[in-house]
């Protein structure tokens, strides 16, 4: 049962968490909320932007305001699946040697796939398991992992050499794609003062998992109107060029669009901002905030849409536009 006071403390804590992660990231505000929305709604995040804009030490920060236990693997081309997933090594005991497990970086609840377009397709695809069903399996023995789970992976652009783009059987398995900016001219200096200068105050823990579970049960009782919930479906069978009643510039633009797990992932990371905002209901203005991060690395442009300029951000916003003047 969710009392009342829970629900009018969520954004309070949501605030506390943002405040100790602000102690060690400079601006990004709009990463640092999506980032928490899909930790909140349960879902693996996808962080893009070019090396250095602090990527990784923001993980890293949520760990520790999280407590929660942390692993970073650092994806290079040489690096093979079992090294992430674990294996069994041969032991000596008093009996005899004997198999004996030993679990991999995969095992424990906040994991940083570091720059994760840099690994080889057979060792990204090690990664499906853990992010879809929470468990590794190995030598036919599946063991689970525990929850709360959270696979955030940092990527650097695909034009950037040395890398290799996410299938995208891979890429659906993310909730959100969140794209880091480089910062302001002002942020910039912060950050420069912040990293070369003397010492800052640290993090502080001011959450566990059994918290952000019980915040995810708070976010899933949040009541979505069926004008809304339509809304996010349509929106979804909207980026389908093959589906009767697509607007045209779904079917001159796209080659395919997005999957299930799009509209489940509108749904729910809606809800958590509906809380986000200080409302216990979902509007139309949370579907329309979280369309593009769940959306942008779902769809793919054909030839005509690539060769006009045009972007998957661009699509989503003009079928925003198209579907809002028909509600």
């Amino acid at each position: 049962m969710i009392s009342k006071e829970e629900i009018l403390s969520f954004g309070d804590k949501i605030d506390e968490i943002r405040e100790e992660i602000a102690k060690e990231i400079v601006g990004q505000e709009t990463v640092i909320q999506q980032l928490l929305t899909a930790l909140i709604a349960g879902g693996n995040v996808l962080l893009e932007g070019v090396p250095g804009l602090g990527k990784t030490r923001l993980v890293r920060t949520l760990s520790k305001v999280a407590s929660l236990p942390f692993s970073r693997i650092q994806f290079t081309p040489d690096l093979m699946p079992a090294d992430i997933t674990g294996t069994n090594i041969i032991v000596k005991t008093e009996a005899g040697n004997e198999f004996r497990f030993q679990p991999g970086p995969l095992f424990a609840s906040v994991i940083l796939a570091d720059e994760i377009n840099r690994a080889t397709p057979k060792t990204q695809s090690a990664l499906l398991e853990a992010m879809q069903e929470q468990s590794v399996t190995v030598a036919g023995v599946s063991r689970p992992l525990g929850d709360p789970y959270f696979v955030l992976a940092t990527q650097n652009p695909i034009e950037q050499e040395g890398t290799y783009p996410l299938p995208e059987a891979q890429l659906d398995r993310f909730m959100l794609k969140i794209l880091v900016e480089f910062p302001s001219l002002q942020e910039l200096g912060q950050i420069v003062g912040l990293t070369t200068g003397g010492e800052h105050e640290p993090v502080r823990q001011v959450t566990d998992g059994e918290t952000l579970l019980r915040l995810r049960q708070i976010a899933q009782s949040v009541p979505i109107a069926e004008a809304v919930q339509a809304y996010a479906l349509k929106l979804v069978l909207h980026t389908h060029p093959e589906l009767p009643g697509a607007p045209e510039i779904t079917r001159s633009f796209v080659r395919y669009g997005a999957s299930p797990r799009a509209a489940q992932a509108l749904i729910s990371t809606a809800r958590v901002r509906a809380l986000m905002q200080g409302r216990y209901n979902v509007a139309f203005e949370d579907i329309d905030a979280m369309a593009l991060p769940c959306l942008r690395h779902r769809i793919a442009l054909n030839f005509e849409g690539l060769s006009q300029g045009r972007t998957v951000e661009n699509v989503i916003c003009d079928l925003l536009q198209d579907m809002a003047q028909n509600r």
